[in-house]
């Protein structure tokens, strides 16, 4: 019941979700910009309820604006659950967090079956139905770029701001970027292994070796000769 990653395809973005005020809306409406995704069913007695609480401490702790720079969407994985479980759910965890949000940024959806199946497998989320009901699945949330491409995935309950801002950047990465945005993603890279970006040294001190040859360069272009210039001046003659 673990992940199978699907790095770089594109979720089916022509689907219909039922959100947590009971509207249906076409997936390509709501996604228009980087956008965190998340799989996790309301009435979780386990796992879901920390990797909810995950994403509203890590909302709360980013520079980024949820609605402005980036949405959420929480999509239940339960399709016996309803609109006003998803609503209520939703509620519960705005509530705790200390930086109110744009609840419009943020949507809380359910939705039947087969919508749920292709959403699932496009993302490569496994899970399965144990005998008492609940479901068997992992924790994770994954960055979405505005043309529905998985950019990344991001494992466990708690997260990192700076993980979650690379990831989003990285999900953006369609459109042309801030230059610091562009440096970030030189000098920090995913590590899969890991499952956390990490700083990219080689990187780094290639650059800074880069910039001191050329620094060497100008300095013995424009300031070296001039003390063997010197030498050959003569007094004019009197």
């Amino acid at each position: 019941m673990g992940i199978v990653e699907k790095l770089g395809t594109k979720m089916p973005m022509d689907l219909t979700l039922l959100d947590e005020s009971g509207k249906s809306f076409a997936i390509r409406d709501f996604i228009d910009r980087p956008t965190v995704l998340n799989f996790v069913y309301y009435r979780c007695p386990g796992i879901c309820s920390p990797l909810l609480q995950g994403v509203t401490e890590v909302l709360d702790r980013m520079d980024a604006v949820a609605g402005v720079d980036f949405k959420v969407l929480t999509i239940s994985i339960d399709h016996d659950e309803t609109a006003e479980m998803a609503r209520k759910k939703k509620m519960n965890y705005l509530k705790t967090m200390k930086h109110q949000i744009d609840p419009t940024a943020w949507k809380w959806t359910v939705s039947d079956e087969k919508t749920i199946e292709k959403l699932t497998d496009a993302f490569g989320f496994g899970f399965k139905r144990a005998e008492d009901g609940n479901f068997i699945h992992s924790a994770t949330i994954m960055a979405v770029s505005p043309s529905g491409k998985i950019a990344r995935y991001l494992y466990g309950t708690e997260f990192l701001p700076f993980d979650l801002k690379m990831a989003l950047t990285e999900a953006a990465a369609e459109k042309t970027g801030p230059t610091v945005a562009k440096l970030l993603r030189y000098c920090f890279s995913y590590d899969p292994e890991g499952r956390k970006y990490v700083f990219n040294i080689l990187n780094v001190i290639g650059v800074l070796m880069l910039l001191w040859v050329v620094a060497m360069f100008v300095f013995f272009a424009f300031y070296g000769k001039r003390p063997a210039e010197n030498r050959f001046e003569t007094e004019p003659e009197k």
